[in-house]
Parts: structure tokens; C-alpha cells; sequence
């Protein structure tokens, strides 16, 4: 197996590689682009204005072409949104020991998933502890669709408008990350967004595979090993015209795909769907007929018994049994028992922003290609929530 797989040279992707739903407007034009990013890149703006520590790691990640083919005993952390309490508590649990500044362990490395920022209540605290660890190499670390956003919303794009629109949603989202370090702490936030440029898409540690929320060989072709510190990138990623926009969709967000015309469900708030995200890995159901019910992730009774169109299946369940293990995050799962989701493919998002309380987990991988429910490792968010 080629370990540098995610840094293909770059290809053309169709518009429907990974059946990724354009769900947001094109704040951007032709016009200008190439002055932007000649410009992000001769002098770029003040968001990646600061040059990071010389400590700053970029070896083991994706791009790296030397990367490790005997298996490091890993514990991946899933979406923590802030909760650095959580995250303390975590891995204190896992065995790291905080010693110099850092949190670390003498046999065992974390990966982190992304997803840092916005909705927890100690965000800076969060990302102090995550860098650290990445610095003095006790972690690696990839980028959330949280971090994407936030790079996008402080960096203007060619007609001087955000990349990421200041929408009311928008706005919203993000407001707990404005409030608490962006807002009071300018010059402090545009080195953590300098960084977040620097995280890698995925990473293809030879044994295991990890991303925020889908593995796409297609997408990760047309990424080419690139990341958001690469102005062409963060440009065309920003840009439904561009064949990047659906590649970063497809890693950071997961697949979406359309319900059959006329048949729609409600979600949990009342509102009318007609659009659901699913999963792009097999999980061994396969062999009978495939329902949307049975596609969407995370899991819901609300999604009707519909089958689903052969063409749409196989451009969706991409991810063969046959692979080395993936984890990721994003998706939210129901925290009342966090299980792998096929023998190969596991998240380690457990609702840790739930308002109701949700898990911060962490999966304990010893070099295994099948992976077990018992190795995951949790703590709650709420202390009367059990672990």
C-alpha cells in the first residue's frame, strides 16, 4: 500500500465524486482571483502574517512522503468544541501526564480529528492544550470543518468580502470562539488561525487512516496533499465552481445525498428534509436491499424505508471492507454507546456540545484491523452523565 496516498498528484474530480450536496451560496467571482491569490501569497494577509514556531510539526501528516509503516499505538480524540475540562480529564484517563508544559505519554501518541472551536465554554484553553502536544510531537493533529470555517470567516476573498459570509448562522456558530478569543484577543487569534492552515486534510499512517468525516480517494486526489496555508486551495475550496470546494466538502462534511422527488421527513426540530447525510462505507449489510433509512448517519427512525438507486450506491459506499481502519469524527453520534460502525470505519464523535450532555471519546488502536467496541474510551461532559 502506498502511504502517500493522499498526496496523489491532482486530478480533475467529476462534480458528483462523493456526492457531495452544494448547500452554501458563491460569495466569490472569476474576477479578481488570480489577484488574490498572487496577493495571499506574495503578501498574505494578516491572518497568516506571523510565522510559526520553528517547532511547528509537519512530518507524519499525509504529505509526507517517509511516512511511518510500522504501527505507533495511537489514541484518537474526537471533536472536543472547547471542552477542555473534558479533554483534561480524558487524558488523564488515557495515562498522559502533563510534564513541561504538555500533556504525554511514554508508549502511546494521540491524533486529534478537528474541531476545536465554537460552541465550548474554554476554547482557547483547548487549542493551548492541543498545540502543545502537537509542538513537542506527543500528537498529530488534522483540520474540522470547524477550523475551515473559521479561516474562511476572517480572511477576505478578491472582492473584499469574507470567504465565509458573516450571515446571521454563520455568525452564530462561531460566536462562542468571537466571544472568547477573537473578539478581546486579535493578535492572539490570527496565530491560531496561521496554524489551522497548517493542519493537514487526512493522514494515511500506513495501518490507519484518519479524517474529520469521510475518507474520498477522489477528493484526497484532488487535494493533492495541499492545505489551507496553499492560497490556491483555500480559494477554490470556498468556490462551488472549482472541483476543490467539493473535494474539502466531501473530507470536512461527509456525503450528502437527495431523497427520491416528493418524499421528505422531519427532523428532531420539526423541519422538512429532503436531503440526508449518509455513510460512504460498507459496514456488511450490503447484500440485501439498501434503504435511505439505512444510509443516514448519524442513525434515525425518521428517514422513510425508500430504496436507494443502485447508480447512487456505487458512488457512495466507497470505502470497501478490505481497507485499513479509518476513524474520524464529525457526525454527532448518540452517546449511549459508542461502537465501531463497520469492522473497519469507527467515529469518535459522541455529542460532546450536546446541550443535554454528551461524551468526549477517544479510540485506543494497538495496530488491529478490525475494530472493537471495547477500545473506546470515554468522559462526559455533564458530571451526571455516566462514562
Amino acid at each position: 500500500m502506498d502511504p502517500a496516498i493522499v498526496a496523489l498528484p491532482r486530478e480533475v474530480v467529476p462534480a458528483d465524486a462523493c456526492l457531495v450536496k452544494e448547500t452554501q451560496n458563491n460569495p466569490l467571482t472569476e474576477a479578481g482571483e488570480e489577484r488574490f491569490i498572487s496577493s495571499m501569497t506574495a503578501n498574505p494577509p494578516i491572518e497568516n502574517s506571523r510565522n510559526l514556531p520553528a517547532s511547528a510539526p509537519r512530518g507524519e501528516h499525509a504529505s509526507d512522503p517517509a511516512l511511518p509503516t510500522t504501527p505507533i499505538r495511537y489514541d484518537i480524540i474526537g471533536d472536543i468544541h472547547g471542552h477542555a475540562d473534558a479533554l483534561r480529564a480524558l487524558l488523564a484517563k488515557l495515562g498522559y501526564e502533563e510534564n513541561g508544559g504538555f500533556y504525554g505519554h511514554p508508549e502511546r501518541k494521540v491524533i486529534f480529528v478537528g474541531d476545536f472551536v465554537d460552541r465550548g465554554p474554554k476554547i482557547r484553553e483547548t487549542l493551548r492544550i492541543v498545540r502543545a502536544m502537537t509542538d513537542h510531537g506527543a500528537a498529530l493533529a488534522v483540520a474540522g470543518n470547524h477550523e475551515f470555517n473559521a479561516i474562511r470567516f476572517h480572511t477576505l476573498g478578491p472582492k473584499g468580502k469574507p470567504l465565509r459570509p458573516h450571515t446571521e448562522n454563520n455568525v452564530r456558530q462561531h460566536r462562542a470562539t468571537l466571544d472568547e478569543i477573537a473578539e478581546p484577543f486579535p493578535d492572539e487569534w490570527r496565530e491560531w488561525i496561521a496554524w489551522f492552515k497548517t493542519l493537514p486534510l487526512a493522514l494515511d499512517l500506513g495501518g490507519l487512516r484518519i479524517v474529520h468525516a469521510s475518507w474520498c480517494p477522489r477528493s484526497l486526489a484532488v487535494i493533492g496533499g495541499r492545505r489551507f496555508d496553499d492560497a490556491e486551495l483555500l480559494y477554490r475550496s470556498s468556490n462551488p465552481d472549482y472541483p476543490e470546494y467539493q473535494a474539502v466538502s466531501a473530507l470536512l462534511n461527509g456525503p450528502e445525498i437527495e431523497l427520491p422527488v416528493g418524499v421528505f421527513f422531519r427532523d428532531k426540530e420539526g423541519h422538512e428534509r429532503t436531503e440526508i447525510r449518509v455513510r460512504w462505507f460498507r459496514d456488511g449489510t450490503e447484500a440485501g436491499p439498501i434503504t435511505y433509512r439505512s444510509l443516514v448517519l448519524p442513525a434515525s427512525d425518521h428517514v422513510p424505508e425508500v430504496p436507494v438507486d443502485v447508480e447512487v450506491l456505487a458512488k457512495l459506499l466507497s470505502y470497501d471492507e478490505s481497507e485499513p481502519p479509518v476513524i474520524f469524527g464529525h457526525y454527532w453520534l448518540d452517546p449511549a454507546a459508542p461502537r465501531p460502525l463497520a469492522r473497519n470505519a469507527a467515529s469518535v464523535d459522541y455529542s460532546v456540545a450536546a446541550k443535554t450532555g454528551g461524551l468526549l471519546t477517544a479510540y485506543r488502536w494497538d495496530g488491529e484491523r478490525v475494530l472493537s467496541y471495547e477500545k473506546f474510551v470515554t468522559v462526559p461532559t455533564r458530571p451526571d452523565r455516566p462514562s
